[in-house]
């Protein structure tokens, strides 16, 4: 039987305490498992794998320890090592020189802006050695040579790159006429030859004085870890000039395509001239031939009693071709006076008859 008092039961004590207690209990295990994971990433944040165009520079506590090549690299996670990525010593790193490039802002401060300024009217321009001006967009292409040296300089490596740059352009354009830099006369191209290699060796000396600066810093211990590999440069005039180079290229092509027209012009009025001067000589010279045989015609029968005369072989020659002819040229005559030569009582006047 069951009595009117209360009968209070016992709880097992494996049985959970309550919903607060699993909810802290599971709270506390992926705390736990969230530490572990974050422990384990932590612990191989530094194992990695390198690229082949890739290298890597570990620093241990702030310094340089060793270079990894291209592999998996195994290395402490920071602050213990600290890794850094480099190209590898074959890649080539392209970078466009921005200390070159005259800024947008500077071709609206002048004159007509009120903010005339000997600064911004300067920048971006380049003095040649025939007191020309020239811009110069430069683009480097490099390969990092001692990585320490680069990871030590760090972003300084940009800026000290731009200096030297924009020096060596600065010398390099002043060694030079404005035709060497930059082709600016059509009729110029005709020696296309010698200004590609002029032009080549603009590129060479280029990257030549570059290398000397980085090398003079080397000497300084101060080196980049780079080294210029190629230039390549884009020459263009200030805006200001274009459209005065444009009106000089544009009479320069004119003035060309008016001397070959007058060129051909002169061609075919000297050849239609000799082909006429030709034409007259021959003709000249049928008329002549023409002449001179009418001529022998017409003096043979003289020529031939000339020779008989000097010859004297007929003496009564003269006086029978005077019978012969003598009376056609009387015939010939209006009125005939003859005088005897041996009478002198009668003279001839000559005027009208009475």
């Amino acid at each position: 039987m069951i009595s009117g008092k209360s009968v209070t039961q016992e709880r097992p004590l494996n049985q959970p305490k309550g919903h607060w207690f699993q909810a802290g209990r599971l709270a506390f295990l992926a705390l736990y498992l969230l530490t572990f994971i974050t422990a384990f990433t932590w612990l191989v944040s530094n194992v990695r794998e390198i690229g082949p165009d890739s290298r890597a520079v570990v620093l241990s506590f702030g310094a340089i320890d060793r270079v990894q090549d291209s592999g998996l690299l195994l290395a402490w996670p920071q602050p213990f090592e600290k890794v850094v990525i480099l190209p590898a010593a074959d890649r080539v790193i392209d970078r466009t020189v921005q200390a070159l490039i005259r800024p947008e802002v500077a071709n609206y401060t002048g004159l007509n802006s009120g903010m005339a300024s000997d600064a911004n009217a300067g920048v971006g321009y380049l003095l040649t050695g025939d007191a020309g001006v020239v811009q110069l967009g430069v683009h480097l292409y490099y390969k990092v040579t001692d990585p320490y040296a680069y990871v030590l300089q760090g972003k300084h490596v940009s800026f000290a790159l731009d200096r030297l740059v924009e020096r060596s352009a600065v010398l390099v354009s002043a060694s030079r006429d404005l035709d060497t830099i930059l082709v600016a006369r059509p009729e110029l191209v005709g020696a296309s030859t010698e200004a590609a290699i002029k032009r080549e060796k603009l590129r060479a000396d280029l990257v030549q004085s570059i290398n000397q600066g980085l090398a003079a810093l080397a000497k300084e211990h101060a080196s980049l870890g780079i080294r210029i590999a190629r230039v390549d440069l884009q020459p263009s005039l200030p805006v200001e000039t274009v459209d005065a180079f444009n009106a000089v290229l544009t009479a320069s092509q004119l003035a060309k395509q008016t001397v070959a027209e007058a060129n051909n012009k002169a061609a075919t009025t000297r050849q239609k001239a000799n082909q006429e001067a030709d034409r007259l000589i021959q003709q000249a010279n049928a008329n002549a031939s023409e002449r001179v045989a009418k001529a022998h015609t017409d003096t043979a029968t003289i020529s031939r009693l000339a020779q008989l005369q000097q010859n004297n072989t007929d003496p009564g020659l003269l006086w029978r071709l005077y019978r012969q002819r003598i009376h056609t040229l009387l015939s010939q005559a209006g009125s005939v006076t003859t005088v005897d030569p041996s009478d002198d009582g009668k003279i001839i006047l000559q005027g009208k008859q009475p």
